[in-house]
């Protein structure tokens, strides 16, 4: 079964209906974002699928073709202020509340991509890597990711000692060492960088 031959499955109980997942949940800075998306009856786009799945390239073409041809979406997210404050779950439930809260045309269904279902101001169901068995799921996933992705590469202007350009703001060994160099930007989550400081001596870290 394709994922857009299950998304017509899901369509037979509820017409209308809406993908949602996010992206950023893991990196060391920056906000996370959350899509939701509406596809009508027969619409098919030709090689989506789970966002990590797909090259930079093709989820940029994949983007515009996701925009061009959905009933209806919108991106969301929520801000380094209110994952400190709420945590990154907590957080990332509120983006994907804006998300389906920002569609042009109500949902009667949010097809979720996890295993935790966040409040939501429409009747909604998890999937377990419905990102790979969804199609509304894995165009929520692109579009989110795509967006995200654009989002670090204005981080990397602001703060171009960080090169976010390179690791969209992961833990990766680069990332590491530029944080311990130059210090926290107001882009980094404090609570994601405690293992960091703890391993180098709490250097640089005050939280």
């Amino acid at each position: 079964m394709t994922l857009f031959e299950y998304d017509e499955e899901i369509r037979r109980d509820y017409p209308v209906f809406c993908g949602v997942d996010e992206a950023g949940r893991g990196p060391l800075a920056g906000d996370v974002y959350a899509a939701a998306v509406i596809f009508d009856e027969g619409t098919v786009i030709d090689g989506v699928n789970d966002s990590k799945k797909l090259s930079e390239k093709k989820r940029e073409r994949l983007y515009d073709e996701i925009i061009e041809k959905a009933a209806a979406y919108c991106v969301a997210s929520a801000s380094v202020e209110e994952i400190e404050r709420y945590n990154i779950l907590g957080a990332t439930y509120i983006a994907m509340g804006r998300a389906v809260e920002g569609l042009g045309i109500k949902p009667k269904m949010a097809l979720v991509d996890g295993n935790r279902l966040p409040p939501l101001p429409c009747e909604a169901q998890t999937i377990v890597k419905g990102d790979g068995i969804s199609a509304s799921v894995a165009a929520a996933s692109i579009l989110a990711k795509v967006t995200r992705d654009r989002y670090m590469l204005e981080l990397a202007e602001m703060y171009p000692q960080y090169q976010f350009e390179k690791h969209k703001g992961y833990g990766t060994k680069l990332h590491n060492e530029l944080i311990l160099k130059y210090g926290p930007s107001p882009a980094h989550r404090m609570s994601f960088l405690k293992k960091l400081y703890a391993k180098n001596g709490g250097i640089g870290y005050d939280g």
